[in-house]
Order: structure tokens, then C-alpha cells, then sequence
């Protein structure tokens, strides 16, 4: 599976692009797709860790961004569109929707295996746990895309000279 979701807005590598950390704004897929099995307070930390990567990536861009503009006319506002173009991007396409995605499909089925199965109450919970977790790559794409289409029509569009920030 490609990760596409950290979200490089210049073609050097991030260190958040290292092999694991990447991972980790998965971290409140996962923890909704086990919702029926874990306390709750795992899921909510499961939205900390993907909340952690998602301010770190933008602080990232930001402190890159500084470099790549040094001491020219317009640094702090150069700075700031990549801090909360990264942050906007990645809360959307990393936290928000995938996260409330994948709680609707998991509610949903089950909801749907209660009415239309026998199967006991446990075995319910771990089918539902497979499918949401066998969602998340199918998500990923279109969200990433729904953001970029969003973003691009509205506030992208506020930061001037047509400059594409990913």
C-alpha cells in the first residue's frame, strides 16, 4: 500500500516520511475501526497520536519554508500559509473525515450484522473491527483528492499569486 497521506508540500523528503512515522496519522483510523472492542479513552488517544503527527508535519513545513525563503520580503507570510495549508490539509485529510468515515462504516455494519445475523455480539464486533479496518486504504485517494479540491477552491485561493503549496 502507498502512503499518500502526509501531505509534501516540497520535494525534499520530510522526516516525516521516514518508514514508520508516516503511519502514525493513521492512528485515529485505527483506533475508530477498534471502537467496539476498546475503551474509548483509546480511540480519543488514538486522535492525540494523529493529532501530534498532524501539528508536527506543519511545523515542519513551516521551519522549511523559513529556509527556502530566508531573508526575502514576504518570509512570514510565505510561513504561515505553509504552517496552515499543512495544518488545514492534514487535520482534514488525515484526522477529520477519515476518522468520521470510518466511524460511520463500523457503526453501520454493526448495526447491519445485528439485524441481519445471529452471530453473537463479540464475533459482531471483531467483523466489524475487519471492515473498518480493511476500509481505510480504499479512503485514503478520494479524501486526499476531496481535500485538495477543497482546499483549492477556497482557502487556497486566499493566498494570492496562484502558488500551488503542496
Amino acid at each position: 500500500m502507498e502512503i499518500s497521506k502526509p501531505h509534501s508540500y516540497h520535494p525534499s523528503p520530510a522526516i516525516f516520511l521516514s518508514i514508520w512515522i508516516p503511519y502514525l496519522c493513521y492512528a485515529n483510523e485505527v483506533g475508530e475501526a477498534f471502537r467496539a472492542l476498546v475503551p474509548v479513552s483509546l480511540v480519543w488517544g488514538s486522535y492525540a497520536v494523529a493529532t501530534t503527527y498532524v501539528t508536527a508535519d506543519a511545523v515542519d513545513k513551516g521551519k522549511k519554508a523559513a529556509l527556502a525563503h530566508g531573508d526575502n520580503p514576504g518570509k512570514t507570510a510565505r510561513v504561515a500559509v505553509a504552517v496552515v495549508d499543512t495544518f488545514v490539509w492534514q487535520a482534514l485529510a488525515s484526522v477529520i473525515i477519515p476518522g468520521f468515515t470510518i466511524n460511520r462504516v463500523c457503526a453501520a455494519s454493526l448495526y447491519l450484522l445485528g439485524r441481519t445475523t445471529k452471530w453473537p455480539l463479540p464475533v459482531r464486533k471483531w467483523t466489524t473491527t475487519a471492515i473498518g479496518l480493511s476500509t481505510i486504504p480504499f479512503i485514503i485517494t478520494p479524501i486526499d483528492r476531496s481535500v485538495d479540491y477543497l482546499l483549492d477552491s477556497s482557502l487556497r485561493k486566499v493566498y494570492g499569486d496562484g502558488e500551488k503549496h503542496k
